[in-house]
């Protein structure tokens, strides 16, 4: 039985989508490790899936050894100028720094809102908590002012329409001509005047 040709487009359905991706990622696994035994080449390979977990594989070593021999010989990358350096010490001090980050923040919440269960904040917990809230004021009344604009903008809208149609309706009646049967004296008799 033949199959039929695949059109390579993204798949709709979140579970046909998740078996294809087993499927084939073990698929592309098994074929990298075909290609190491019978070509004696050293094969890695990382796949992220939709999800960020990762998967990697390395035929002979290390993963890790790879990226070593890969950073020497391409020349470019291995240069600290022309790249940042990417140190698995320097993702433990970032993600540590996050920990912590979200520990004091957390902490704020609960001191702001009244559970900080006698826990004091020290002054860099507070100078931190600070700065963040700074920064989402900041958004808050961007954001506000990004509202006023289009409700001004609605209203200068409503208000244009509203101007023309008083003006269109002043124009007719002044385009109507006045027709009276009361005849207007010339003159006005007022004693105050009479010689």
């Amino acid at each position: 039985m033949a199959r039929g040709r695949v059109q390579m487009r993204r798949i709709e359905n979140p579970v046909h989508r998740q078996v294809s991706f087993c499927k084939r990622r073990t698929g592309l696994l098994k074929k990298a490790k075909e290609l190491s035994v019978l070509c004696d080449a050293e094969i890695g390979v990382f796949i992220f899936s939709a999800n960020g977990k990762l998967y990697e594989m390395a035929t002979k070593g290390t993963m890790q050894r790879l990226i070593e021999r890969y950073m020497k010989s391409v020349p470019s990358v291995s240069q600290p100028d022309q790249a940042e350096d990417i140190n698995p010490l320097d993702a433990k001090e970032e993600i540590s720094m996050l920990k912590q980050e979200i520990e004091t923040l957390q902490k704020g919440l609960r001191y702001v809102f009244g559970g900080g269960d006698g826990d004091q904040m020290s002054l860099d917990e507070v100078l931190v908590l600070e700065k963040y809230l700074e920064f989402w004021i900041c958004n808050i009344r961007s954001y506000k002012m990004d509202l006023m604009i289009k409700e001004i903008q609605l209203l200068r809208n409503k208000n244009n329409i509203k101007f023309s149609l008083i003006t269109l309706d002043v124009e007719i009646t002044n385009i109507m001509p006045l027709t009276t049967t009361i005849p207007y004296p010339l003159t006005i008799h007022n004693e105050i005047f009479q010689l």
